[in-house]
């Protein structure tokens, strides 16, 4: 299908989207090297760093897009669907529940869908309060100081830095404890192993409230739509 102008192929070469389609080769470099952890947690880990670059970017460069917005979610969900393809023989049920989550908001909610949950439960709406965007590093000290700079700066609520962390965090945490790197590269105890694997299975759990939340409002407007439109045409 040809664009009509050149337009389209203006915002596909935004800054923040060659951003992007770096994410995706990152993603599949890493994929290609899971074998070696030395290779794949840097590759893994830069991918998910960058998650944070391509969005100050857009919003620097004033080059924000639907596309933009589509992409970005599109390379998070191709990154943790390898991970978790990677982790267990069951990780495809992960992988599918956020892929579905991904077709469900922006098919009704668009490139806004993190601003549009002003009428869900206070629990999601917590959640999701200020678009919450986290980026997962490996060095733990690194990721708790930023954790705590970025909340008392009033960017992220805690709540919402927990559950996405846990989304972005968990699998790279469970790879790492698979290969013993919690305790070769960071020297964590098992205990402290444990509890963290606890904390962000948690947020990991919070997180799936809210994609359950989406779903369910998806469905909802499927068959509200569906039932008005039969009471038009009677």
């Amino acid at each position: 299908m040809r664009l009509r102008s050149g337009g389209g192929r203006k915002v596909m070469l935004f800054w923040p989207n060659i951003v992007g389609y770096i994410r995706i080769s990152l993603v599949f470099a890493a994929w290609a090297a899971h074998q070696s952890p030395a290779a794949f947690v840097p590759l893994y880990t830069l991918a998910s760093i960058l998650d944070g670059v391509d969005g100050w970017l857009a919003r620097k460069l004033g080059q924000t897009s639907r596309f933009g917005a589509w992409l970005d979610v599109l390379v998070d969900n191709l990154s943790r669907s390898m991970l978790w393809s990677l982790l267990f023989q069951w990780g495809w049920l992960v992988s599918t529940l956020e892929w579905c989550v991904f077709v469900c908001n922006h098919s009704t909610r668009g490139a806004d869908w993190k601003s549009s949950f002003s009428s869900s439960p206070r629990l999601i709406r917590a959640i999701m309060a200020n678009g919450n965007q986290f980026v997962i590093g490996t060095q733990l000290a690194i990721w708790f100081s930023l954790v705590l700079h970025l909340c008392a700066a009033g960017l992220w609520t805690p709540l919402g830095v927990w559950v996405v962390s846990g989304l972005h965090g968990l699998p790279l945490w469970l790879y790492l404890h698979q290969n013993d790197l919690l305790s070769d590269w960071l020297g964590l105890q098992p205990w402290v192993q444990s509890v963290g694997t606890v904390v962000l299975a948690a947020g990991r759990v919070m997180a799936l409230s809210a994609e359950m939340w989406c779903i369910w409002t998806h469905i909802h407007y499927l068959t509200s739509d569906e039932t008005e439109d039969k009471k038009l045409k009677t």
